[in-house]
C-alpha cells in the first residue's frame, strides 16, 4: 500500500501546507480520504510530480473507487464537490463509493424520513451531502453511479442516501469498494466535536506460497497438487500422508494502515486495535496549547505519540498541524520524548510526502524535496 499525503496544514492552508487531504493506493484501486478546499489542484499536482519522477507511479482518476471522509468540517470536505464534477466532465464511467460517519439521531432521522434534526451542528455530513445533491451531485446530473453512505460508527449502524427520492434507506453493513478483493475499509470511531472517524485499510491474510519443487521432487500428480493447494491433506498410494500445511510457506499477516481525521488523543477505535503498521495521525498542536487541545478534541504530538503506542503501532507519521507550527522539528522532538522507550519509528509529514507499506510490515517515508522524493 501506499499512502499520499497531499494536505497536513489545520483548519486553512498555511505556508507550505494545504488542508487535507490523501490518497492510499493499492492493488485493488485507490481510495480518497478527505478533500479539502483545492484537493483537485494538488491531487493533480502529485500526478504530475509522479509521472515526472516515477514513471513507473500511478495515481490514474479512473482507479479510484472510494472516497472516505473522516467527517464534516469544510478544511477536509470542500474540495470534494469540484473533484465529482470534474470526474463528470472527464467523462468517468466508474462507480464510486462515498462513506462517512454521522450521528445516531440523525441515522434515525433520515430513515424515519423526517428532516436533520436542527441541533445537528452545521458541520453535519448529512447536510453537506444533501446540499451536493441539489448542486448536481447525483448519478443521473455526473453521468456515472455514485453511493452515499452514512454510519453511526460506534453502532455500526449504515444508510445510504438516495439523492433523487431523498430518502434513506438502512443497509446490514458498510459497503466495500466495487471490485476489491486484498483490502478492506475499515472506520474507526474517533472524538471530536463532530460525528468522526479514521481510516484503516487492511490487507487480508494471505496462505504462504505452495512449495512447486516438493511436490515435483515427490512426483505428485497435477489432482495431488490441486488437493493440497487448497488446504486438503493426501494420502499416496503407499499409505502415506502429506499434510497440506508442509507445502506451504508461513501465511503473509494482514497490514494495518490508519489515518485519523480530527480527533482527540485516545480515541476509542483507534485505542482498540493491535499490531498497527503505520498510524497517520493528527498533531494539531504542542503541549504549550495542550488546553486549547483539549478544548477543542485535537491531538498534541505527544497525545499522537501516546495513542500510537497503545495500538501497538510500529511507525507514527505526525500530521494536521496548526500554522503556529513553523519548525516541524518541535513536534517531532515532542514526540520522540514521549515515546521514552523508543518503540516507534517517528516522521513528520510534508505536502507530497509518500508512505509506503510494503506486505511484510516494511514500512518507508519518502519525503517530497521539491525535485524527487528522498527517504
Amino acid at each position: 500500500m501506499e499512502l499520499h499525503i497531499l494536505g497536513t496544514a489545520s483548519a486553512r492552508p498555511a505556508g507550505a501546507r494545504d488542508v487535507s487531504g490523501s490518497l492510499l493506493s493499492c492493488e485493488d484501486g485507490i481510495a480518497v480520504i478527505d478533500a479539502g478546499e483545492g484537493f483537485q489542484i494538488r491531487y493533480a499536482q502529485q500526478r504530475k510530480r509522479l509521472k515526472l519522477h516515477t514513471p513507473t507511479g500511478s495515481l490514474r482518476a479512473a482507479r479510484i473507487d472510494v472516497v472516505c471522509l473522516t467527517h464534516g468540517h469544510l478544511d477536509h470536505t470542500w474540495g470534494l464537490l469540484p473533484w465529482l464534477q470534474t470526474m463528470s466532465l472527464d467523462r468517468r464511467t466508474r462507480p464510486l463509493l462515498i462513506v462517512g460517519p454521522t450521528s445516531t439521531e440523525v441515522l434515525d432521522a433520515l430513515t424515519d424520513g423526517r428532516a436533520i434534526p436542527e441541533s445537528a451542528p452545521p458541520a453535519e455530513l448529512a447536510r453537506q451531502m444533501q446540499s451536493w445533491h441539489s448542486l448536481g451531485a447525483t448519478s443521473t446530473q455526473l453521468g456515472y453511479e455514485v453511493r452515499w453512505i452514512l454510519g453511526d460508527v460506534q453502532a455500526d449502524s449504515w444508510i445510504e442516501l438516495d439523492p433523487t427520492s431523498q430518502t434513506a434507506a438502512q443497509i446490514p453493513s458498510l459497503p466495500q469498494p466495487q471490485g476489491w478483493r486484498h483490502v478492506n475499509i475499515v472506520p474507526l470511531a474517533t472524538t471530536h466535536t463532530v460525528p468522526s472517524c479514521a481510516w484503516m485499510f487492511e490487507t487480508k491474510e494471505k496462505a504462504g506460497k505452495f512449495n512447486r519443487l516438493k511436490a515435483a521432487e515427490l512426483r505428485l500428480t497435477t489432482a495431488q497438487q490441486t488437493e493440497l493447494g487448497q488446504g486438503r491433506d493426501i494420502t499416496l498410494a503407499n499409505g502415506e500422508s502429506l499434510a497440506a500445511s508442509s507445502f506451504r510457506s508461513a501465511a503473509i499477516e494482514p497490514r494495518r494502515l490508519v489515518v485519523s481525521g480530527d480527533t482527540a488523543e485516545q480515541a476509542p477505535g483507534i485505542k482498540a486495535l493491535s499490531a498497527v503498521d503505520v498510524i497517520v495521525h493528527e498533531a494539531t498542536f504542542l503541549d504549550d496549547t495542550k488546553d486549547h487541545a483539549t478544548e477543542h478534541l485535537h491531538s498534541t504530538a505527544t497525545g499522537a505519540t501516546r495513542t500510537a503506542l497503545s495500538c501497538g503501532a510500529n511507525h507514527l507519521v505526525l500530521t494536521h498541524f496548526s500554522a503556529r507550527i513553523k519548525d516541524p522539528t518541535v513536534p517531532l522532538d515532542e514526540a520522540t520524548k514521549e515515546d521514552a522507550n523508543n518503540s516507534l519509528t517517528i516522521s513528520v509529514a510534508k505536502d507530497g510526502d509518500r508512505i509506503l507499506l510494503g506486505s511484510s510490515g516494511q514500512t518507508t517515508h519518502l519525503s517530497w524535496t521539491g525535485d524527487g522524493w528522498a527517504a
